[in-house]
């Protein structure tokens, strides 16, 4: 399928504007690294931690929240309300972060331990001291009601009681109550639920305003080891991609693909600092995925351009490079057009938790692809032009009939 027939857009005489976007785009991101003291924010994977995904059975009182963790010396938690469009119950979600330098696992356990008392203390049960319906295992409840016994089963009783503790609790768990149940009415049709479970119920749980969703325990010496290997494994691909173009093509043309790419992750890391995004695993994920999205735009319009050297001997190279990427413009306009809407839909609806991996792509998507026409193809008609004259062209036309 093919878009455009007949292009002839003069691309290396808009060079100039495309560097002075790249530019403003770099210093607008880096400015923002820049007043952060120069540093990215960085998730608990890379900096250690605690983070505490919390439910609430109502809007969540951030206020209440952070009173009680700065009444018991955790002022510096962060609080975030998270949403799901997916989950309509996901909209009382909050994630709180504990950032943790000790070493031991047991000082992170205590972390996480200092965070849920704190959300028990300050949303915790009734004064009757009942345990939490809404914090009970499977296990636990089974327990429970073996022990009151409200179908009046006696040793018969077998694993009646463990199946239906584990239909209660899912029923609890389901997406329609998310967690959270306000009322145990709303059990009622729970297969083998009578008004004896629910009185047995009612009179031995309470049903608190929240629970715990998700617990993320990140140690400080992991999380700095874990960025050591994402700056490598960046510079690998990038590493590996440059060996494989100089071989496949010239020197230059792999030179050229990597400081594209070089160019579309510091424009990228730019955006996350200046929408204050944090850096986590999954961003690493979504850069290299970029590296390899923006070196394989950039790969097809340079195999192009070797076919032309073949084909165009009487054409200047300036002239081959814009006729290669105007006979590509069709196919690179689909692939990354439907790529940034696949994107954009998950950036949109994929939830909290793929946010900043969506927001990288979006990001990463528009500027690699750009970067392919408007920062690769200029460099190597620089080179072409002020460094190696014709020589790029007849090396290049040669491995293309030897190809």
């Amino acid at each position: 399928m093919e878009l455009f027939r007949g292009v002839n857009v003069d691309w290396m005489g808009k060079a100039k504007y495309f560097v002075s976007v790249s530019l403003i785009l770099l210093v607008i991101g880096w400015a923002s690294v820049a007043r952060n003291h120069w540093s990215l924010s960085y998730g608990i994977d890379f900096r250690g931690g605690t983070l505490v995904y919390v439910r609430f059975a109502g809007p969540p009182p951030l206020d209440r929240i952070r009173k009680g963790l700065a009444d018991a010396g955790l002022k510096n938690s962060s609080i975030q309300q998270i949403s799901d469009i997916s989950d309509p119950s996901s909209k009382n979600d909050v994630v709180i972060g504990l950032e943790q330098q000790a070493q031991s696992d047991e000082t992170l356990d205590a972390g996480k331990q200092a965070i849920v008392d704190i959300l028990q203390k300050t949303f915790g049960a009734d004064s009757a001291g009942k345990s939490d319906f809404n914090a009970i295992t499977a296990s636990g409840l089974a327990a429970y009601l073996t022990q009151r016994d409200p179908l009046s089963l006696g040793t018969s009783a077998g694993d009646r009681y463990n199946q239906l503790a584990q239909r209660l609790t899912d029923a609890r768990d389901d997406k329609d109550h998310g967690g959270i149940v306000t009322s145990f009415d709303q059990l009622n049709g729970v297969d083998g639920t009578t008004p004896a479970v629910l009185s047995a119920l009612s009179s031995g749980f309470s049903l608190g305003e929240f629970t715990i969703r998700n617990v993320e325990i990140v140690g400080p010496r992991v999380g700095a080891q874990l960025r050591h290997q994402a700056f490598w494994a960046t510079m690998y691909a990038l590493g590996g991609m440059l060996v494989y173009i100089a071989f496949r093509f010239e020197w230059v043309y792999g030179a050229a693909a990597v400081i594209a790419v070089f160019h579309d992750v510091l424009i990228t890391l730019g955006f996350f600092s200046l929408f204050h995004y944090e850096i986590s695993l999954t961003v690493i994920a979504a850069l290299l995925t970029l590296v390899g999205y923006s070196m394989n735009d950039t790969i097809v319009i340079f195999d192009r351009v070797r076919e032309n050297l073949r084909l165009m001997r009487r054409e200047s190279f300036t002239e081959i490079i814009n006729k290669s990427i105007n006979q590509t413009l069709s196919r690179t306009i689909l692939t990354s057009g439907l790529t940034f809407l696949t994107v954009l839909v998950l950036y949109v609806m994929g939830g909290e938790v793929l946010r900043a991996f969506a927001f990288a792509m979006v990001v990463g998507v528009v500027v690699g692809t750009y970067s392919s026409f408007g920062i690769a193809a200029p460099i190597v008609v620089i080179w072409n032009k002020y460094a190696g004259g014709k020589r790029v062209a007849v090396r290049a036309g040669s491995a293309a009939r030897s190809a």
